[in-house]
């Protein structure tokens, strides 16, 4: 059953990590630390995505800002009760983990596998330039009864089928982990910059 759960969360990222090792949180004994890395895709573009990782997988009193870093895990989420509000934390939790060589070549920097189940009612609308796009929340179980909340957001034929799920169907979902900056408006002429983590989806199909 446990492996079961590890297949329907599959993540692969690399990149340059861009800061230091943060501490996060501990559990019996185990520290956990957040590193930020930097994730070029094809474009110009790039992604900043936020690693958890645990101080028994990689020394943390070090710093590898620079360098390449290759990891394996799972996309998960978290909620973090912030100021009254309670905030969907996002970030890889990592469960293999490996520092490159300079001169290695990343073939496939950013990929993602969902096995998961429709959550929210799919918000489908067009961009003020007519592209179609879909917003999908979706709910993929882990081990112990928990479940992480994944935003997923599909374009152009994505977007239309996503469009017609029904919150509780049983989907998958191939793509990648993508950041997005925004801005949140905290006062009348009071803006802040937030950043948004989802899977930006190349490939959706129904299971059952």
């Amino acid at each position: 059953m446990t492996d079961k759960i590890f297949c329907n969360n599959q993540a692969m990222i690399a990149g340059e990590v861009i800061s230091d090792f943060v501490f996060s949180h501990e559990v019996f004994g185990e520290g956990f630390y957040v590193v930020e890395v930097l994730v070029k895709r094809l474009s110009d573009a790039s992604d900043v995505i936020p690693y958890m990782v645990s101080d028994r997988l990689i020394d943390v009193s070090k710093s590898i800002v620079g360098k390449k870093i290759e990891a394996k895990g799972q996309f998960r989420s978290y909620n973090k009760h912030e100021n009254g509000h309670n905030k969907l934390i996002l970030s890889l939790f990592v469960r293999e983990v490996r520092i490159l060589d300079d001169d290695e070549v990343i073939g496939k920097p950013n990929h993602i596998y969902l096995d998961g189940y429709v959550c929210k009612e799919p918000v489908y609308r067009m961009t003020p330039l007519g592209r179609e796009i879909a917003d999908v929340l979706l709910a993929v179980n882990r081990a112990y009864g928990k479940s992480d909340y994944i935003p997923c957001i599909c374009w152009g034929r994505n977007a239309r089928f996503a469009g017609k799920l029904q919150v509780g169907e049983h989907v998958a979902v191939y793509g990648r982990i993508q950041s997005r900056e925004y801005q949140k408006k905290v006062g009348e002429d009071t803006f802040v910059s937030k950043v948004a983590y989802e899977v930006s989806v190349s490939k959706m199909e129904c299971l059952e």
